[in-house]
């Protein structure tokens, strides 16, 4: 089989290989504190092996080009703990952009941003729109994650309280590379006081701004005391396979023909004006 690296092709491949129904697979990851007992990398290391492997299992048949992952990003509440690399939210979004005009050169016209780092979501959502709107790409993004119904995380303190370097986190890296996990110092660290909360919570209807150290110095949040690679391994190919479910769908997704769409046009991919469709074309 040959390879779905797309980095690995010769410029000219591009061209040949690359076309209209190619889905072009974005890991994005970070390089950031996860508490004393997980390495750096764990946010890249997660989403880099789940590209790698749903491209693996189902870049074949549903044209899936594999792009060199995003290591450094949103990281910035992470600041306070040495070793952790990050860009600003302008920088990111301008990297992003960049990279969006890039891969407009090519034939491929979907990208799917695989994100590992909850801190990069809202802006790769704005990404997402601001790529379709000034380049005229089709953009997704999701994450390898398992809802709780497909074998993910069920408990109540994990699906709330779980949210960095936690019992989900440690498990997988735990399967992945065991040798850079510390688990005797891996430590219980819940926000009781915001258990109880409706609202005011993580994943609640209210957000709010925190950094990592504000629920305690140690930089992680949840308990990854009863981590194992065994969990691990199930929850990382219940990812893969939900993933494979939807580059499926992302592959047949398609927006409403033109004509349905507006009784306006843009006047080109990376304009923002707006012209009546039958307006003459010298005037778009």
């Amino acid at each position: 089989m040959s390879s779905r690296r797309f980095a690995e092709l010769r410029f000219p491949e591009v061209a040949e290989r690359v076309g209209p129904t190619s889905v072009l697979v974005q890991p994005v990851g970070a390089v950031e504190q996860h508490g004393p007992h997980l390495p750096l990398v764990t946010d890249l290391l997660i989403a880099s092996a789940a590209a790698d492997a749903v491209v693996e299992e189902r870049g074949e048949d549903l044209d899936l080009w594999l792009l060199p992952p995003l290591a450094y990003t949103k990281s910035n509440e992470h600041a306070w703990a040495p070793g952790s690399i990050w860009l600003g939210p302008a920088t990111l979004l301008a990297v992003l952009d960049d990279l969006g005009r890039s891969l407009a050169a090519t034939r491929a016209t979907k990208v799917v941003f695989l994100n590992g780092h909850g801190g990069n979501s809202s802006l790769l959502n704005v990404a997402c729109r601001e790529l379709r709107l000034h380049h005229g790409l089709e953009t997704f993004l999701t994450h390898p994650s398992v809802p709780p119904d497909q074998g993910g995380a069920s408990t109540a303190e994990e699906l709330g309280m779980g949210i960095h370097a936690g019992l989900t986190e440690t498990s997988v890296v735990l399967h992945l590379r065991p040798d850079l996990v510390r688990m005797d110092l891996a430590a219980r660290n819940v926000p009781e006081h915001l258990a109880a909360n409706r609202h005011v919570r993580f994943g609640g209807a209210v957000s709010f701004g925190w950094l990592a150290d504000d629920f305690g110095p140690d930089g992680h949040i949840g308990d990854p005391t009863a981590a194992t690679a065994e969990l691990g391994k199930g929850l990382f190919e219940a990812a893969v396979a939900r993933l494979g479910e939807q580059f499926e769908e992302v592959s047949r997704f398609r927006f409403a023909a033109p004509a349905e769409a507006s009784t306006w046009r843009r006047a080109s991919p990376g304009a923002t004006k707006a012209v009546p469709r039958d307006a003459p074309d010298n005037i778009r």
